[in-house]
């Protein structure tokens, strides 16, 4: 099963954590319970919440794509696009970047393998709340079905086999009708969105390792083009799906 990107579940789990009042400690072990090891400056999540932050957004810039991303040091922003996400806190400002790796014996050849991350802190510029307020699940479904729609049609015109034989539908269907750990209480049309999304990010990244030698070189890149487009189309509509389900839980707009 697929997982959704770690600093989407913490965003969502911290998220509600600061709203219920339930342990932040649980909620972190829930966001990430296929991560062996934790580490590095979560400890900021609770000095920000007491703070007075009530919302833990998400952002997954890309190198040369930092939509939704605050302004930050050119280190940080190179370390959140190289890692392909982060979380932040709007009023204050701050980011968390995750850095994910494996360890044990399995890096050298072994069984043992383990997967840890480790978060580092970075300032970064407040972001005005009305943005994430003004976010709209319904919007952004409609906007992301429209890219699913196109670029079907470009890669069904291209021809080829684009979804590697059937293993992305495979993955696809599994991934829509599994779990993806998301805490309750999320509005329904948020959680579809982030479930699509993510859905779709996982189907286009087995489709962009998956090949086609029945195309030219031309129209394999072609592909791989539209291909690329929807996945970032994706990733957009999953950050701020996550975004809008938190400004719901923070209690900013109603659900």
């Amino acid at each position: 099963m697929p997982e959704l990107p770690a600093s989407v579940r913490l965003s969502l789990w911290a998220t509600h954590a600061w709203a219920t009042g339930s342990p932040l400690e649980s909620a972190i072990a829930r966001a990430l319970p296929d991560i062996d090891h934790v580490a590095g400056d979560l400890d900021r999540l609770t000095l920000w919440h007491d703070l007075g932050e009530q919302a833990l957004l998400v952002a997954l810039p890309a190198p040369g794509d930092l939509v939704g991303m605050p302004g930050a040091s050119v280190d940080a922003q190179g370390a959140a696009a190289e890692g392909g996400e982060c979380v932040f806190v709007p009023a204050l400002g701050g980011l968390l970047v995750p850095t994910i790796s494996s360890y044990g014996s399995g890096t050298d050849g072994g069984l043992d393998v383990g997967t840890r991350v480790d978060w580092t802190a970075y300032d970064a510029d407040p972001v005005p709340r009305h943005r994430v307020e003004a976010l709209e699940a319904s919007q952004l479904e409609r906007h992301l079905r429209e890219e699913i729609r196109a670029a079907t049609e470009a890669i069904d015109e291209i021809g080829g086999q684009p979804f590697g034989a059937g293993a992305a539908r495979e993955l696809a269907d599994a991934a829509l009708g599994g779990r993806w750990g998301l805490p309750p209480g999320l509005p329904a049309r948020a959680a579809r969105v982030i479930a699509l999304a993510g859905t779709i990010d996982s189907v286009v990244d087995v489709a962009l390792g998956a090949g086609d030698g029945a195309l030219t070189a031309a129209e394999a890149a072609s592909r791989h083009r539209h291909l690329l487009r929807l996945q970032r189309a994706s990733e957009r509509a999953l950050a701020d799906a996550t975004n809008a389900a938190c400004a719901v839980l923070a209690g900013w707009r109603p659900a």
